[in-house]
């Protein structure tokens, strides 16, 4: 990505803002919005403020006002765009990636992802503006705080009770730096604070929901209630109990479905996850009454289907949560204050909320493969899968999918043994490898 990349997608980005859409594709005849406006936010990467600059550099060139977040959430911006006076916003960052990469996420005024049929606009745009030859030019942007405080308020106004823990919290050196030490203060929980110290190259380096181990040390020498981790963007949140237990988005998933239900609002009494969240998850959900839809793999099958289904909530077990009553995403800081209020309602403790969950062994094998071809045409792979599904007897599952983006077919094994686990990825990913090959 480079200054003309991000400069050409602010440029078709306001040139379907100028046009009211019609089944959200601008046509010749569509009304012109007079005075659009585009919300733009970032993370604390140091490429942020330039890519930021040539964005809204390309949205005057098609004579579109941007007003600047500047660090902000990726939910942030997705709030603020879907209840503000915003056509469209934008989002900086590359989410839990190191700092050197970066990228541009485009979201509606409905506060969810562009349709596709827009992308595919967005992307003819952006090529015939390039092929023009046009030079970039950056648009020096100004801070809005007041940008940041509105959706610091909203957080704020999802919870009614003050919650008295002692919390440490990783912030990833990420976009939840500025939000959560606000959010955190006005709920009046006591914080031990780290990865709080942007300096644009430290984003998720050692810190945030990937790398847990310094947040698990610091709740175990201070005697915390529980921790709290985002990632960069914090539109994911992973937490460690008190007792040094790491509870991932399937934990939450469990303890804030059980509370919905109880409290009467779990529409339909599901819950949608994904095929990688574990068989623990739905046998627990299961002794509440509680049906568990699984998705593939990606928050937008899982919002898809909550959609459809008209379920509260949904996720994955990387501990991004929706909750549709108060976002249409992911939200990291959302989902941490419905874990406290959780916590705080109850008198109970993390670890005693999750202590049902019985997380069954689970491993993932990558296997590097030549060439791809549909699974249904292995023979080899598919009798050793029907003798693996065979042998668990509805007491373990297998995964198998292909990368999307990789030469890789991903082997996922559940069992109530971890021999089990290994004898059959073992098995399963031997097979993948005699009749597709070894990639180099």
């Amino acid at each position: 990505m480079d200054a003309r990349t991000a400069h050409a997608l602010g440029f078709a980005l306001g040139t379907w803002a100028q046009a009211a859409p019609t089944k959200g594709v601008p046509t010749e005849t569509a009304e012109v919005v007079s005075g659009a406006e585009v919300v733009i936010g970032m993370d604390t990467r140091e490429s942020g403020p330039w890519l930021a600059e040539q964005v809204a550099g390309g949205l005057a060139r098609a004579g579109v006002k941007a007003r600047f977040a500047g660090i902000i959430t990726t939910p942030g911006v997705a709030y603020l765009t879907r209840t503000g006076p915003f056509v469209a916003g934008v989002m900086i960052s590359a989410s839990h990636n190191p700092y050197q990469d970066n990228g541009l996420k485009a979201i509606s005024h409905s506060g969810y992802k562009l349709p596709d049929e827009v992308e595919l606009h967005l992307e003819s745009l952006m090529t015939e503006w390039l092929a023009s030859g046009q030079p970039a030019q950056p648009l020096k942007l100004t801070v809005d705080a007041s940008l940041d405080n509105l959706y610091t308020d909203y957080l704020a106004s999802t919870v009614s009770a003050k919650f008295p823990l002692k919390i440490v919290v990783d912030c990833a050196n990420g976009a939840a730096t500025e939000v959560a030490p606000r959010l955190f203060k006005r709920v009046g929980a006591c914080v031990d604070w780290i990865g709080a110290a942007p300096n644009g190259r430290n984003i998720n380096l050692d810190c945030g929901s990937l790398h847990l181990g310094n947040l698990h040390k610091r709740v175990l020498e201070t005697h915390a209630d529980l921790g709290i981790a985002f990632d960069g963007d914090a539109d994911r949140a992973l937490f460690v109990s008190g007792a040094g237990k790491i509870v991932d988005g399937d934990a939450v998933l469990f303890l804030t479905g059980v509370s919905l239900k109880e409290s009467g609002h779990l529409p339909g009494d599901v819950v949608v996850a994904t095929v990688m969240s574990n068989l623990g998850l739905e046998k627990a959900l299961g002794s509440h009454g509680i049906e568990m839809l699984r998705t593939p793999v990606g928050d937008k099958y899982v919002l898809e289907e909550m959609l459809r289904r008209g379920a509260a909530i949904g996720g994955e077990q990387s501990g991004h949560v929706i909750f549709l009553k108060y976002a249409t995403t992911g939200d990291g800081l959302l989902t941490a204050l419905r874990v406290l209020e959780i916590i705080h309602t109850s008198g109970r403790t993390l670890d005693n909320l999750i202590a049902e969950i019985k997380t069954f062994p689970q491993k993932l094998v990558n296997v590097r493969v030549k060439t791809k071809r549909p699974l249904s045409d292995l023979s080899s792979v598919q009798a050793e899968i029907l003798a693996a599904e065979k042998a668990f007897g509805g007491s373990g599952r297998v995964v198998v999918r292909f990368s999307g983006t990789e030469p890789l077919a991903r082997v996922m094994i559940e069992a109530k043994t971890n021999e089990e686990v290994d004898e059959w990825t073992g098995r399963i990913a031997n097979a993948i490898q005699a009749e597709l090959g070894t990639a180099p």
